[in-house]
Formats: C-alpha cells, structure tokens, sequence
C-alpha cells in the first residue's frame, strides 16, 4: 500500500469514536519503530513532521523518500499518512511540493482574517493534488519549534469560518498543551470542545499536545469528536530513558555495544511498546486497518 491521504481513515475514525495517531518522526529509527507498531497491530498511522525535524533531517524530499523506502523495505500494508506537523505558510508549500500525503498549515499566529485567507488558499492547494489538509484556529499551549502560546480556547464561530472552507481536519486550541504539563495545568474543556464540534457540524477534531494529558480525558476528548492525536514528547521520553538504561547499565561497553545499531534499539524498542499500547488501549486504532 503507497503512502495515502489521511482524510478516509480520518472520517472512519471519526464516526467510529476512536482517533488516529499521528507520532512524530524525528530520524530513521524512529519512522521503523512507529511503522513496525501500526503493522503489528493493524492500525492506520500518521507520521507527523514539524519543520524543525524536516531540517534536522535534511529537507522536506530527504524525509519522503526516506519514509517511502522504510515503508515499502517492510512490507507495511496498513494505511500511512506523512504529515507536516504545524506548518508554516511556505513550509506546507514546500511539504506539497515534495511529496507529503497531508499538510498542516498553521495559521493561528497570524490575526483570524489573515489566517482565513491562507487557510482557504492553503485548502484549495492540497485538495487539487489530492492531500489531506489540517488547519487550526486559537493557539495551542506550550511551545512547539519556537512558536509559543498561552493555549487559549478557540472561538467557535472562527472554527465554523475555517470549516465551512473545507479543511479535511481541525485543529482547535481546548486547553491542551505542547510538551509537558504544569502541575496547575487546568485540564481540557469539555463544554468549548462541544460547542466547537457543534459549530463545525461534525468536523474531525485534532488534540496536539496529546502527551501528558490524563488519559481518561483524551477518551472522553474522542467520544466527543477529537479524531486525531499528536504524540511527540511521550515517545521521546521513552526513548530517552530507555537509552538511559543501556547506558548506566554499562551496555555501551560490553562488546560492541558501542555500535549505533545496537545502542539506538533499546529506545527504538520502547517507542514501538509505546505507540502500540495508545493504538490498543488508549485510541482504540487497533484492528482498524483489517
């Protein structure tokens, strides 16, 4: 199966109440680790590229074929999107150019008219070469490649604008937070969450920020409407730790447990337990792909 759109398993999932994954790459191991997950488990998957990780892994094309190369060497038969993580105006232009199945355009700093002008230039783009498309409307938490916002709530009625333009997926600031949560975090709201679902008459709903946050309140998120989560500071902090392990287990110097092959596995491995276990018992992805 060639790399694919994410808008069918998007909407499968959205009338189904469970979400897709969509886990950052940030190098080879990494997209085996995630690929190797979504198969086992027969699991639709995005990987989502921010554009500090595309640079960090040498341009938008290098990414693409790399993914295309892993995806096709292991013989992945379950639907795969590769999706620009919160992309800029040029960056998602950049991204369709070079071969990516879906784009995020990002367009929340700039003020609401702003925004809604390259949003619906930024949707006409992806759809006339066949591409998902994620938009978003009020800042999300935290930071993310340097872009930082308090994670105010999105209005409703800017989410209903940016949907009535045909964005496949929305991406809507809820309280939700990049990176890790404070201990005086508030939590997600629920009744802003509602309100922009029915705003936008049933739009697919994206939670960016998705690690971290308390894992009955993502549920509750997807029961309402959320269809995509983001996973990225999770998978890192396993794979940190993991790597940790091996290390001050004095790994690295038994043999030649200095190679990079053998020094990477231990995290790679704990991402691939990771992302496994949020398909099967946190999503509900799992067996969606059969």
């Amino acid at each position: 199966m060639m790399l694919v759109s994410a808008t069918e398993m998007i909407n499968k999932a959205h009338e189904g109440h469970y979400a897709i994954g969509a886990f950052n790459i940030n190098n080879l191991e990494w997209t085996k680790a995630i690929l190797a997950a979504a198969e086992e488990v027969k699991s639709p998957v995005m990987l989502g590229v921010s554009e500090g990780a595309a640079k960090y892994m040498c341009g938008f094309k290098t990414v693409v074929a790399m993914v295309k190369e892993i995806h096709d060497y292991m013989g992945i038969t379950v639907p795969v999107a590769i999706h620009l993580d919160h992309g800029t105006y040029e960056g998602a232009k950049a991204a369709i150019e070079a071969g990516f199945t879906s784009v995020m355009f990002d367009g929340s700093h700039y003020d609401f008219e702003e925004n809604l002008a390259k949003s619906k230039e930024m949707i006409e783009l992806a759809h006339s070469k066949g591409l998902s498309i994620e938009c978003e409307v009020g800042g999300i938490g935290g930071e993310e490649d340097g872009v930082v916002s308090a994670g105010e709530l999105a209005d409703p009625q800017e989410c209903k604008t940016i949907a009535e333009l045909g964005v496949d997926f929305l991406a809507a600031g809820i309280g939700n937070i990049h990176g890790k949560y404070p201990e005086n975090w508030a939590g997600l709201s629920f009744d802003r969450l509602a309100e922009i679902q029915a705003s936008t008459n049933g739009k697919p709903l994206v939670l960016h920020g998705g690690s971290g946050i308390p894992r009955e309140q993502v549920k509750k998120a997807i029961d309402l409407g959320v269809s995509k989560v983001n996973v990225n500071t999770e998978c890192q902090l396993v794979f940190a730790e993991a790597t940790r392990k091996y290390i001050e287990a004095g790994k690295d110097q038994q043999g030649k447990g200095y190679d990079p092959r053998k020094l990477l596995k231990p995290g790679a491995d704990a991402i691939t337990e990771l992302v496994k276990e949020m398909m099967t018992n946190f999503f509900g992805s799992a067996g969606k792909a059969e």
